[in-house]
């Protein structure tokens, strides 16, 4: 029988593979809300504060993440053009953490536990966990050099007036690429994995067909006994197909 995982926010750091199809897995994990740089490895000049620019974005739209609100229509008229589109470049940041803070943290780790569903081979989690982290280095090294040129072509817009918000959303998305390529660079070649078998990860995979209202209430039941705050929304949006 597989384990059921109890969470600890110290020095070692759950990651769970959680299923998505028949064959298909995808890497979750949850940390706390918490700066995602440390300033001892940050270097000098430019790159130093596009780092200090990231660590204040992130803040904040860790901030518009929580609070939730969407302005009214009397409201968006009375703020800025740069207002709104900042709100909305916050918007489409916050989306993205929730998927690169795994990486972000997991560069920073020795050791980690591995939970896997009870349904696999234990001798198989960690060729699937390598696939996965591999696959999310390749991505995020690729988008780094897309984005460090879009950067770099987007300072032309410095000429026109107002705070140039294209710059600002590009250098949130370069330094975060940046980050999350080392951490999966550090899961594959530095970490010590511990696996673990777990059942509620298994009760995950036929979930996936189940209509949206039993679907929820079941994986809610998972998340819970998980502690995973964040599971529903997470199986949502990579397990169900679009419709």
């Amino acid at each position: 029988m597989g384990e059921n995982p109890v969470l600890s926010y110290g020095p070692r750091m759950d990651v769970f593979l959680i299923p998505v199809g028949s064959d298909q897995y995808e890497l979750y994990c949850e940390v706390p809300d918490e700066e995602p740089v440390d300033a001892p490895e940050v270097p000098r000049g430019f790159f130093r504060r596009l780092l200090h620019n990231f660590r204040e974005a992130l803040a904040e739209a860790e901030r518009e993440r929580r609070r939730g609100h969407q302005p009214s229509h009397d409201e968006s008229h009375a703020i800025s053009w740069y207002q709104r589109a900042k709100r909305a470049t916050l918007r489409r940041i916050a989306e993205s953490i929730a998927e690169q803070r795994l990486l972000w943290h997991l560069r920073r780790q020795e050791t980690a536990v591995a939970w896997y569903p009870a349904d696999v081979a234990s001798d198989a989690t960690l060729g699937i966990l390598r696939t996965r982290l591999g696959a999310d280095r390749d991505r995020h090294r690729r988008w780094l050099v897309i984005d460090t040129i879009l950067f770099v072509i987007s300072g032309v817009l410095v000429v026109l007036p107002g705070p140039n918000a294209v710059a600002y959303y590009l250098a949130f998305r370069l330094v975060g690429h940046y980050l999350s390529m080392r951490g999966a660079r550090q899961g594959l070649d530095c970490v010590q994995w511990d696996v673990r078998a777990s059942d509620p990860l298994a009760e995950l995979r036929p979930l996936i067909d189940l209509e949206p209202e039993a679907r929820e209430a079941r994986v809610s039941e998972i998340a819970e006994r998980l502690r995973l705050e964040r599971l529903v929304t997470f199986f949502d949006r990579l397990a169900v197909p679009s419709a």
